[in-house]
């Protein structure tokens, strides 16, 4: 069974403002569905214009925090998981903290006196979602709150490091750091291609860091995304995901397996030369309430199977069944217990 902080997370957190929107709110801020993007001039005024014009949630996310909670939740023993990240020292970032530390996560959040809890527009049209991100605090995380004493004795204590590719845009160092610590600690350290943009714009630095990634995941378009910007000229997600899983490795203690989920098609897996793909649980679109955090909690429900070494057919059973109960939520929210044999 895993042990205390055996499981470690880094990212962004973010208090994510979810709502439901008319699609010409998204013409109006030029977004498109099933997207992340970093919010620019142009969105700033939607944030106030969600919160005046519709019903919004307030919900403690961002991508890998979601995905340690989910691992959390489907774990069950409090502890089991660590946060990192940045928060600025308000209400949202008091709110976020205690969401996370009621899941069982123990968040070890820096506070940034100078800048507001980051958020994340989440707007929703017929079940979809187009995220724009607001990072503020989440942005100043600095590498010198890692280095802490205090704070990496819990990356030695664990054996298991996952991190989303948005967090490349803040601190690719942090990354680097605990990713070298990994390798040469034969540790499993795993990442997301998290969005077409982290594909696109950030390239050098997934590049840096991808020879240390035991597992990576993404979706479709993001493994599209990859695809073309390597100059592959390769749109088959499967032929992607093989050639992603033979990139050259840093360390050779632990074999690269890639993951690519494709909404309600089968999740592709390639390791070994061979790929497999596994059936998701299929849900009416009555039952969807929206797609925001699916892809996360399909992350997090495989993580709380891996860190317990199960084979990797379990992984993905319960990333899908993560997966499915976030689905038929608002936003990255689960019921108190798992129902997962």
């Amino acid at each position: 069974m895993a042990s205390q902080g055996f499981l470690l997370g880094m990212g962004n957190p973010l208090l994510d403002i979810s709502s439901v929107v008319d699609p010409d709110f998204l013409q109006k801020y030029d977004l498109k569905l099933n997207d992340a993007i970093p919010a620019d001039e142009k969105h700033q005024p939607m944030f106030e214009e969600m919160a005046t014009k519709y019903n919004v949630e307030y919900i403690a996310g961002g991508s890998t925090q979601n995905s340690i909670r989910v691992a959390q939740w489907m774990l069950q023993t409090p502890g089991l998981t660590t946060y990192i990240g940045c928060i600025g020292k308000d209400k949202f970032g008091e709110e976020m903290t205690k969401s996370s530390k009621d899941a069982g996560v123990n968040v070890q959040y820096h506070i940034d006196e100078t800048a507001p809890t980051g958020t994340c527009a989440v707007c929703v049209v017929g079940g979809e979602r187009s995220l724009v991100a607001n990072l503020a605090a989440a942005q100043c995380y600095k590498c010198e709150h890692l280095k802490r004493p205090e704070i990496w004795a819990l990356v030695e204590k664990a054996k298991y490091f996952y991190i989303a590719g948005f967090f490349l845009v803040v601190s690719p160092e942090s990354i680097q750091l605990v990713a070298e610590h990994a390798a040469i600690n034969s540790k499993v350290f795993m990442m997301n291609l998290s969005a077409p943009f982290i594909c696109e714009f950030f390239k050098d630095a997934l590049d840096k860091v991808l020879p240390y990634m035991d597992f990576v995941f993404g979706n479709e378009t993001e493994a599209r995304s990859f695809s073309k910007v390597h100059g592959w000229r390769i749109d088959n997600v499967e032929e992607i995901a093989l050639k992603i899983s033979q990139l050259p490795k840093a360390s050779g203690t632990h074999k690269r397996i890639t993951v690519i989920t494709q909404g309600a098609d089968p999740v592709c897996v390639a390791e070994d030369g061979k790929v497999k793909m596994f059936p998701v649980i299929p849900l009416p679109k009555e039952k969807i309430v929206d797609t925001n955090g699916a892809g996360d909690a399909f992350v997090g429900g495989f993580l709380s199977q891996l860190v317990q070494e199960k084979i990797i057919e379990e992984c993905i059973r319960a990333g899908c069944y993560a997966a499915s109960i976030i689905l038929q939520r608002s936003g990255c929210k689960f019921p108190e217990k798992p129902v997962f044999i």
